[in-house]
């Protein structure tokens, strides 16, 4: 019954932003459980090397670069899967992005291009990709959907990053109303929301872990056995059951509160 729980063998995975950060963890995890998996990314000489760097020791890790800040770019994608896959068994809507700035100077373009990337653009993905994913859904095991969201959307922090936080909210909550429609197609919509992980995205837990850490409850940051694992649990048996929810993964940093671990 236990053998098989966290197995993701035979199953076809596609990681959004998977050449780096967040979305490498979680490629790296799906890859040691036996799936063959997708990544993309905008900039194609990372991404090809990260999937060439990927798929030492036997394992199928393809490259599919492409911008996903556009409706052209996510159809582009959509595409280029049909023509490579009759079903996908897995999704995760990793890519994304951030804009810092002062609220009487944030610019409507910084505001739009995290709200492009960070829910239009996967919302439309999972449009473009739904004949797939109903293909790979089954009885007993349905196809996931695992949107990557943050705490940020959750609990207010004081960087002034205000579309990025107010992206992240909204992901969430779309994950949800997804999550109602899908179900009925044996397509399982959840969504894993990080804490401080080191990432070109997060660069405060990048390069400064240290400062971070000591805020944390856990003292320390996120680490790639901590991202793969719960990846693994919701892309798997495991996780099944964990219908529209999002999975905290934060060190104990919300639940405890900021600043008072």
């Amino acid at each position: 019954m236990f053998e098989k729980l966290f197995s993701l063998e035979e199953r076809v995975a596609l990681v959004t932003g998977g050449s780096k950060g967040i979305g490498r963890m979680i490629a790296e995890g799906f890859l040691a459980q036996g799936a063959k998996v997708y990544i993309t990314a905008r900039k194609a000489d990372q991404c090809l090397a990260a999937a060439e760097e990927m798929s030492k020791g036997g394992r199928s890790c393809t490259a599919i670069p492409g911008d996903l800040s556009t409706l052209e770019g996510v159809k582009a994608l959509a595409d280029t899967i049909a023509e490579l896959e009759d079903h996908l068994d897995i999704l995760v809507n990793n890519a994304g992005t951030i804009w810092m700035a002062p609220l009487d100077s944030y610019p409507a373009k910084g505001w739009d291009k995290v709200m492009d990337l960070n829910v239009k653009s996967p919302f439309f993905l999972i449009q473009a990709l739904l004949g797939h994913l109903k293909a790979a859904a089954k009885p007993g095991q349905p196809a996931k959907v695992i949107n990557i969201t943050s705490i940020d959307g959750i609990t207010v922090n004081s960087v002034d990053t205000f579309a990025y936080q107010a992206s992240k909210a909204a992901f969430a909550h779309l994950t949800k109303r997804l999550a109602a429609d899908l179900i009925k197609h044996n397509i399982v919509v959840s969504a894993l929301a990080p804490g401080a992980f080191a990432s070109d995205l997060n660069t405060i837990a990048r390069d400064h872990g240290d400062m971070v850490a000591a805020a944390i409850p856990a003292k320390r940051v996120g680490t790639t056995e901590d991202m793969a694992g719960t990846a693994i649990y919701l892309a798997s048996r495991a996780g099944d059951y964990m219908v529209g929810e999002a999975v905290i993964i934060d060190g104990g940093l919300t639940a405890i509160g900021r600043g008072q671990g």
